[in-house]
């Protein structure tokens, strides 16, 4: 037991080494750097809640390890393919990641913003709707992808204020970072200084804190 805490730990020391020096080459336009540091972030967040849990794990910890899977698949797409191709690969893989966060936390709804404190819920709807008003007149032949992915996005973003408050957090960064994305590519008009260092912190903090979360609520309920 001591040695998977040894090893978490040093796992969530190179996540966190990682994100530096990901963000950091993002502000200095290291591309090659921000590519290869990106590559291997999700590999030790999923390695570190691997080794936070020990078999058999549950369902929670199952589906957030697919979710991070997709993630990964995401995060690479880009330098695997090139111009709407890597774009379509990239919302794919992210939108199975959704999907797989969704079903994750479906089991814990009664607890998320759908039952409990319902002004956050609004905000959620509004949020997701105010992206959607922005992006979709531009969106052309990816306006459905883009509707089915921001419905997916907000349901996730939703869900997990049920399984613990960094989740939520976490979701609602989510939410925030793939926003980004979309004004960027679809919002005429849209700049923002710095724009894939806000995408990539807002990113790598909500994944950090939907994990952060399922580690708590699977304590939880041991």
């Amino acid at each position: 037991m001591a040695d998977r805490r040894v090893l978490a730990t040093l796992l969530l020391a190179a996540f966190g080494v990682l994100a530096v020096g990901h963000l950091a080459a993002q502000l200095a336009g290291a591309t090659r750097l921000a590519d290869i540091t990106q590559w291997l972030l999700m590999p030790a967040l999923a390695g570190a809640l691997l080794t936070l849990t020990a078999r058999p794990r549950p369902r929670l910890m199952v589906l957030t390890l697919v979710a991070l899977g997709c993630s990964w698949v995401g995060d690479t797409a880009p330098d695997l393919t090139d111009g709407d191709a890597a774009f379509l690969v990239m919302v794919g893989a992210f939108l199975l990641a959704q999907l797989a966060y969704i079903a994750a936390f479906w089991p814990d709804r009664r607890r998320s913003v759908l039952l409990v404190r319902r002004p956050l819920l609004t905000a959620f709807v509004l949020a997701v709707a105010a992206l959607v008003w922005a992006c979709a007149p531009h969106a052309g032949p990816l306006l459905v992808p883009v509707l089915v992915y921001g419905l997916c996005l907000g349901a996730m973003a939703v869900l997990a204020t049920g399984v613990h408050p960094a989740a939520g957090v976490g979701g609602g960064l989510f939410l925030v970072s793939d926003g980004l994305i979309a004004l960027d590519a679809f919002a005429p008009g849209y700049h923002l200084a710095h724009h894939g260092f806000w995408v990539m912190l807002t990113y790598v903090l909500a994944q950090a804190l939907l994990v952060l979360g399922v580690v708590l609520r699977a304590r939880e309920t041991r």
